[in-house]
C-alpha cells in the first residue's frame, strides 16, 4: 500500500493524506473501508473492493494523479460550514474518474446505507441535500473575474489557501476525465453567497473531458462553472436547491446535451443561471448550450433561467417546460436617470451584431425583461415596452426536441423512474 505524507494543518485541517480505519455506519460493519484527509502527497487509486470516506477536504494537488476506478463508492463525512467534506482537484491537479454505466463512479454522503457493489442505497430521497460538500475541480483556463483578476478565489475554499486558486491564461488546460460519474445529496453552504455545490469547475480547460455526469439532490447548485473553456456532454441536474446549470465569469465552453429537472420544497430558483464577464480581462468568449431541458415537475418553485450580468453566448434547440407559467428572464440595465440602456443581457441580445443569440427554443409562456437599475431618487426604473417588445421578436416559441434523455438511463434518477 503506498505511504502518504500525514502533517496536521491548523483550523483542523489535515495537509497530509491518512488512511485510516472508519467507524462511520455502515450497512455491512465488515465492508473495507478507508478515509482520507488533506492533501495527497503522492498519486493515488481509489478501486470498488472497499468504501473511501472522505475525511474533511481531500485535495489533489499540483503534479498528483487522483485515479478512481469504475463501480467505486465514495463517501463525505457530514460537517457544516468550513467543515464540510469536498473532493478538491486543485490547479495542476488531475482526476482519472472514468466509471461505465454499468459501474458508474459514485460520490454520496456517509449517512447514504448505499452499499459495496450497489448502485443505490434505500434511506435517502431526492429532497435529502447537505449531507456533504461535492466535487470542486480548479483549472488554469481563462476566467474574468472582479477588477480585472485572472485568477481568484473558489468560492466555499479559505481563500488564503493556494489550492483554493484558479484561473489563468492555458485555454486547452487539462485536469483529467469525469466520465459516468454521480454526485449524490451534497451541497454546502459556507456564508451568503459561499456555497459549495453540486460539481464546481473553475477556470477548467478544453483538454479535460466531462460527459455524462449525475448531480442528485444539491443543496447549492446542481453544476457551477466560474469561467473556464470545459466541454460537457450528457449532465443531469436532478432536484437542485438553487440553480441547475450556472454559468459565471465568462465561461466559454459548451454544454452539450443536458437536463435540469426538480420540483417544490427545496429552494429551487433557477434551471439556468448565466452570467458573463465580470472583469476588464478575458470578456470575448461565448458558451454554448445546446440540446437541453429544464422541467420543473412543481407548480410552483422554480423558473426556466435568468439570463443577466452581461450573458453573452448562443442557444439552441433548449426546451423549457414549467407547469408554474413562469417566464424565461433577460436582465436589462439603465443609466442616466433609466433613460439609457447600459451593457447587460437585453444589449447583448439587441446589439445590431449580438453576442446573446437564441437560435431554436420552447418556451410556452414567454420571456420577461427585468431590470435591478435605479433612478436618480434610488427608485426602480421602468423597463419600456419597446424594449420588451425587441426582446421577444428575438426569443420566439418553437417546438424542440431538448435533450436525449435515454442517455440518462444509467443514473440514479433514471434508476428509480423519477425523471
Amino acid at each position: 500500500m503506498k505511504k502518504f505524507f500525514n502533517l496536521m494543518l491548523m483550523a483542523g485541517l489535515a495537509t497530509g493524506m491518512m488512511l485510516t480505519s472508519c467507524n462511520n455506519d455502515d450497512p455491512a460493519p465488515s465492508t473495507p473501508k478507508e478515509a482520507l484527509s488533506g492533501i495527497l502527497a503522492e498519486d493515488q487509486t481509489l478501486t470498488p473492493d472497499k468504501i473511501w470516506f472522505l475525511d474533511g477536504r481531500v485535495i489533489v494537488p499540483d503534479g498528483i494523479t487522483l485515479t478512481i476506478a469504475p463501480g467505486t463508492i465514495i463517501k463525505g463525512n457530514q460537517g457544516q460550514g468550513t467543515l464540510a467534506s469536498a473532493l478538491i482537484i486543485a490547479r495542476g491537479g488531475t482526476i482519472l474518474a472514468q466509471g461505465t454505466p454499468d459501474n458508474p463512479i459514485i460520490m454520496t454522503s456517509e449517512v447514504d446505507n448505499i452499499g459495496l457493489g450497489e448502485k443505490e442505497g434505500s434511506n435517502l430521497t431526492k429532497e435529502d441535500n447537505e449531507l456533504w460538500g461535492g466535487l470542486i475541480v480548479l483549472g488554469s483556463a481563462p476566467i474574468s473575474a472582479e477588477n480585472g483578476d485572472t485568477e481568484t478565489t473558489i468560492e466555499g475554499l479559505p481563500a488564503n489557501e493556494e489550492y483554493a486558486k484558479y484561473g489563468g491564461s492555458n485555454e486547452s488546460d487539462n485536469s483529467g476525465v469525469i466520465s459516468y460519474v454521480s454526485v449524490r445529496h451534497g451541497g454546502i453552504s459556507i456564508g451568503e453567497g459561499n456555497e459549495i455545490n453540486g460539481i464546481t469547475f473553475g477556470g477548467v480547460g478544453a483538454g479535460t473531458t466531462v460527459n455524462n455526469v449525475e448531480v442528485y439532490a444539491t443543496l447549492d447548485d446542481g453544476i457551477e462553472c466560474f469561467g473556464g473553456s470545459v466541454n460537457i456532454t450528457n449532465a443531469l441536474v436532478f432536484y437542485q436547491g438553487d440553480d441547475g446549470v450556472d454559468l459565471d465569469m465568462n465561461y466559454s465552453g459548451t454544454f452539450n446535451n443536458f437536463l435540469v429537472v426538480h420540483g417544490d420544497g427545496i429552494g429551487t430558483d433557477e434551471g439556468l443561471e448565466i452570467d458573463g464577464p465580470e472583469g476588464s480581462t478575458y470578456t470575448d468568449g461565448l458558451f454554448s448550450l445546446v440540446d437541453g431541458t429544464c422541467r420543473s415537475q412543481g407548480s410552483t418553485d422554480g423558473s426556466p433561467g435568468d439570463f443577466k450580468s452581461k450573458a453573452q453566448g448562443a442557444v439552441a434547440n433548449v426546451k423549457f417546460t414549467y407547469p408554474n407559467g413562469k417566464k424565461l428572464k433577460i436582465r436589462a440595465s439603465y443609466t442616466n436617470n433609466c433613460v439609457d440602456p447600459k451593457t447587460d443581457a437585453f444589449t447583448h441580445l439587441t446589439d445590431a451584431i449580438p453576442n446573446l443569440v437564441f437560435n431554436s427554443q420552447e418556451v410556452p409562456d414567454g420571456i420577461e425583461v427585468y431590470t435591478g437599475s435605479e433612478d436618480d431618487n434610488g427608485g426602480e426604473c421602468s423597463v419600456p415596452q419597446a424594449d420588451q417588445d425587441a426582446a421577444e421578436a428575438l426569443i420566439l416559441n418553437s417546438t424542440q426536441t431538448g435533450a436525449d434523455e435515454s442517455v440518462f438511463s444509467w443514473t440514479l434518477a433514471a434508476t428509480r423512474g423519477e425523471l
